[in-house]
């Protein structure tokens, strides 16, 4: 039987002085982290594990989470990697015949402290506002001070390099090990159907550390070299950037995703920055400018490509914009087989618009190697 969640006060102090009171969800505790917002209306559980989330304090604008309670198959990796939760409401009676938990409970065993009874509105206008920012959520402490404390020693998200953290620590393989086509895949926090959505397509994977060098990533004897999202600021992982040159300098086929975006955007020094409140949703539009149409795409970051330096990059192309803000959703070399989007063309959750991307990357693969 479903339990109804006891209530006990909970506090949300942001950066700038911004208090918020509510009632705890999840785990007794403090935690904090970088603020940010998520639009998606469904697939709250896939967002929770997204490893590109990792170290931030997700707000959902939805007016209630948990409605459909949770799935084990539903995840994006092997635990939750948000800091924390920020609700209007979170249901504690679920509707799904298949959900095997109550969000609550699942935050629980994640031990994901959160908060509920928030005005998500008046927050993300907020931030929308004044930008992004770190907080903290406490259900043991309501002390301006305590709170002050534990949120002063929250690094900002600039200059942090946490895929090195999210990554995995040793390699190992996915999809059939037959395959015709091998591909070495960098992990800054792969999302499992991103390997998923190669695996179907009969594709062998093998999934290095993000501190993997060239001559490990090439010992699968690859045909080509896939880089993952993840979450931090890519101008702090110099390492990463190199390793991305050497990809590129063997002169097989490349493709990257978000995080991969931005370090292949760093390797032809195109700096990159970190925007006001970031994009992190399932509704966004972009334009594919060699086909001309629109695709409704998930997304979920924080850092951006420079618009000035790609635009006017002699080596670079731009192959998708934002049509909300017109920002750099997708680059290729022209002289290599080399590109990336920004978005997250394995849409879970979200359309499918995008998922000719992988179609894309291995039809180019076909084609470098006269397959």
């Amino acid at each position: 039987m479903q339990q109804e969640m006891p209530t006990t006060s909970a506090y949300l102090l942001l950066e700038d002085g911004t208090l918020f009171k509510g009632t705890s969800f999840g785990k007794i505790g403090t935690t904090g982290g970088e603020l940010c917002f998520n639009t998606g209306m469904t697939g709250y559980q896939e967002v929770f594990t997204d490893p590109s989330y990792a170290g931030q304090m997700l707000i959902m604008n939805t007016c209630y989470v948990g409605n459909y309670g949770v799935n084990e198959t539903d995840v994006e990796s092997d635990s939750v990697k948000i800091k924390g939760l920020i609700c209007k409401n979170i249901a504690s009676r679920y509707s799904r015949m298949t959900a095997s938990d109550s969000l609550d409970n699942y935050l629980l065993a994640n031990n994901i402290v959160a908060i509920q009874d928030v005005d998500t509105r008046a927050l993300v206008q907020h931030i929308r506002t004044k930008g992004s920012m770190n907080c903290v959520i406490s259900s043991e402490t309501g002390n301006i001070e305590d709170l002050q404390k534990a949120l002063d020693a929250i690094p900002p998200m600039k200059g942090l390099d946490l895929a090195s953290d999210i990554s995995t620590k040793t390699a190992y393989s996915y999809g059939p090990s037959d395959a015709a086509i091998r591909i070495s895949v960098l992990d800054f926090g792969i999302k499992k159907n991103m390997l998923q959505c190669f695996a179907n397509l009969g594709i062998a994977l093998k999934i290095f550390p993000s501190h993997a060098s060239i001559d490990d990533l090439s010992s699968f004897e690859p045909h080509g070299y896939f880089v993952s999202n993840g979450p931090g600021d890519p101008a702090a992982m110099g390492y990463a950037v190199q390793t991305v040159k050497d990809i590129i300098a063997t002169g097989k086929p490349m493709f990257g995703i978000c995080l991969g975006h931005q370090l292949l955007a760093q390797a032809n020094s195109i700096p990159t920055y970190k925007m006001h409140h970031g994009h992190r949703g399932i509704n966004h539009p972009v334009k594919n400018l060699t086909t001309g149409k629109c695709e409704i795409t998930t997304q979920n970051h924080g850092f951006v490509i420079d618009e000035n330096a790609t635009r006017n990059h002699p080596d670079i192309e731009v192959t998708h914009v934002n049509l909300n803000d017109n920002s750099i959703e997708g680059i290729r070399m022209k002289d290599k087989p080399v590109f990336s989007v920004q978005y997250h063309p394995e849409s879970t959750p979200g359309p499918h618009d995008s998922r000719y991307l992988f179609h894309s990357f291995i039809d180019l693969i076909k084609q470098y190697h006269q397959m």
